[in-house]
């Protein structure tokens, strides 16, 4: 059995372990966590499935939850998965990892109760106040892999939710932000169905998240998904955010990457960081 977020480790210490070598990609390795080091103390290593940006930032996002966000209050949030299927029929072809080959006709109400499993986990966790408590609660919701996996399918759902949005937005003149339109220029996703099709419907199974994916995850939780992409140091891109003009009052996690396919979380600030 593999662990979800194995346990804290020191930075500077696993980067060691992790590229000894001195070839250009190892300095530049090294370099990029000697700068994160500045930041953080640790790195706790998240298991290498192809949900792992969800899991980092859901981890993260629990981590640090002091309220239920507005988004997950709302009255329509549950009966998401029923309010889309009666607008778009293609909705029915949306496949979930637990249960392959299913439809979405017969899944609806399986998609609800994981919206309901997520608000429910969000708010107790929020609700904890003492950081250790907390911690504990959140690596505890880790270990269990049969609510950790829908959690992922209920977010997955919100981002199709945040996309088809998005997409009538653009459609209709209003302003919406410039991923969206890179989002939807892709041979492979033009339009919310084909996004479903080729790209959601295989997150977890055969392929991870792409960059432009991580904008629309960071919507759809109304988070900053603060990156270090470490092959990216000393460039302008080393330090990537998601979205790059978010909302002034979402909260930030921050997650480390050394490849943009596998990400792992920082922990322990060493000092106040602001963005």
């Amino acid at each position: 059995y593999k662990l979800s977020v194995s346990p804290e480790m020191d930075i500077l210490e696993y980067c060691r372990k992790e590229w000894r070598g001195d070839t250009p990609v190892a300095q530049r390795m090294r370099k990029g966590y000697e700068a994160v080091a500045q930041k953080f103390a640790s790195i706790r290593r998240i298991r290498g499935d192809n949900y792992c940006a969800f899991r980092a930032t859901l981890f993260q996002a629990l981590s640090q939850a002091t309220q239920l966000p507005s988004w997950l209050q709302s009255d329509n949030f549950t009966v998401l998965p029923e309010n889309l299927l009666s607008e778009y029929d293609w909705i029915k072809q949306w496949q979930l990892k637990q249960k392959p080959g299913k439809k979405m006709g017969e899944i609806s109400d399986e998609i609800k109760d994981y919206l309901i499993l997520l608000r429910k986990k969000w708010k107790n966790i929020s609700e904890i106040k003492d950081p250790t408590e907390k911690q504990e609660a959140c690596d505890q919701l880790f270990k269990n892999e049969e609510e950790e996996y829908s959690l992922y399918e209920a977010v997955k759902f919100l981002m199709l939710s945040t996309a088809i949005r998005l997409y009538q937005d653009g459609r209709s003149g209003r302003r919406v932000p410039v991923f969206s339109w890179l989002l939807f220029a892709r041979d492979t996703s033009s339009n919310p169905c084909q996004l479903m099709q080729n790209h959601l419907n295989q997150i977890g199974h055969s392929i991870g998240l792409e960059q432009v994916e991580m904008f629309l995850l960071a919507y759809a939780l109304q988070y900053s998904i603060q990156v270090y992409r470490l092959y990216k140091h000393s460039t302008d891109e080393f330090l990537t955010l998601y979205p790059n003009d978010p909302e002034e009052d979402w909260p930030v996690v921050t997650l480390i990457t050394e490849d943009d396919r596998h990400y792992n979380i920082p922990v322990g600030m060493c000092q106040e960081t602001m963005l």
